[in-house]
C-alpha cells in the first residue's frame, strides 16, 4: 500500500472517528479507503450508464 497526505475538514474527521468508535470501521484509513473504494465504484457504474463525467463537489 502507498502512503498519502490529505487535508480534511475537522468536522469530517470528527464524523469519521464517530464511525470508528461506533465500530462500523477498524480505524480511520480503513474509513477512507472504503470511501475512495465507493467513490471509484460509483464513477465506474455512472461511465457505463453514460458518456458525460460526473464531478465532485468541493469541500
Amino acid at each position: 500500500m502507498e502512503r498519502v497526505t490529505l487535508r480534511i475538514p475537522k468536522q469530517q474527521i470528527e464524523e469519521v472517528e464517530q464511525m470508528v468508535e461506533t465500530g462500523e470501521f477498524p480505524n480511520r484509513s480503513e474509513a477512507i479507503r472504503s470511501a475512495v473504494r465507493e467513490m471509484i465504484n460509483e464513477q465506474q457504474d455512472d461511465h457505463h450508464e453514460s458518456s458525460g463525467k460526473h464531478t465532485w463537489a468541493k469541500v
